[in-house]
């Protein structure tokens, strides 16, 4: 038993030592962390007030994003209304030009037809007149009965 108690005694001791290491170790670990902890708060508390001033200005600039948004959807919707608009009167001034044309047309075709039967039906009835004195002075002057040649002629003219 002796040597289960001196065994058990150098177990005991040993565990001392570990646990004397284990504390100088984190004896150590300690100091280093009270050396790093103020600059890791100072850094936390740095990234906090970034973060908060990114948000702010993240906050700000969808605010202005969604402010420019909504003027270009009221600006697009009052161009299309334009456009429509344009579009409209375009469509309803073609239609009077049509109309325009078409009345132009039919005046000048109205105005060829009074000119056809009040001017020139005249003309034509004149000179068809004077085709006829001329051909009737030419026979008046001629005199005589035409020869035979000639009435042959002028028969087969017609047949």
């Amino acid at each position: 038993m002796t040597v289960a108690v001196a065994v058990s005694a150098v177990a005991l001791v040993a565990q001392a030592a570990l646990i004397l290491g284990i504390f100088r170790a984190i004896k150590g670990v300690r100091q280093q962390l009270d050396r790093i902890l103020p600059r890791a708060e100072s850094f936390l508390t740095s990234s906090e007030k970034t973060l908060e001033e990114s948000r702010q200005q993240v906050r700000e600039v969808t605010q202005k994003a969604t402010t420019i948004l909504d003027l270009t959807q009221k600006q697009l919707e009052r161009v299309d209304e334009v456009l429509g608009e344009a579009a409209g009167r375009a469509k309803v001034q073609m239609d009077r030009v049509e109309l325009v044309l078409d009345d132009s047309i039919s005046r000048v075709h109205d105005t060829v037809v009074a000119l056809n039967s009040t001017v020139l039906r005249p003309i034509r009835e004149l000179n068809g007149l004077a085709m006829g004195l001329k051909a009737a002075f030419q026979i008046l002057l001629r005199g005589g009965r035409p020869t035979v040649a000639q009435a042959t002629a002028d028969e087969e003219m017609f047949i």
